[in-house]
């Protein structure tokens, strides 16, 4: 019944350290490293513009661009590869494939 003692403003401040000692005890390098944002997406561009006629699944852009294939790994290419088909510069031919939009000829 402690935790009906306790004031309610203690127990932010009691996460605060919870999290502090776990960052600390966390093995540091164990998890590759997630490039930043705007890195993922020059290298997601610069892929596009290399092999502009191919279609690419995300996990096989990974792969292409030496990232790490594991599902948390892939999260921030997946949101760009979207961004990218929204803003026009990519098409989606197929559910989870991606390519690059071709010119309209006029």
């Amino acid at each position: 019944m402690l935790a009906e003692t306790e004031a309610p403003e203690a127990r932010p401040a009691d996460l605060a350290i919870t999290r502090k000692v776990i960052a600390e005890l966390a093995p540091a390098g164990d998890e590759p490293a997630v490039p930043e944002t705007n890195t993922v997406y020059q290298a997601i561009v610069n892929a596009f513009n290399q092999h502009p006629d191919q279609v690419f699944r995300v996990r096989g852009l990974h792969e292409l661009l030496g990232m790490p294939t594991d599902e948390p790994s892939i999260n921030v290419p997946r949101s760009c590869l979207g961004r990218l088909t929204r803003q026009g510069f990519l098409a989606q031919p197929g559910r989870g494939r991606y390519q690059k939009r071709t010119q309209r000829r006029s």
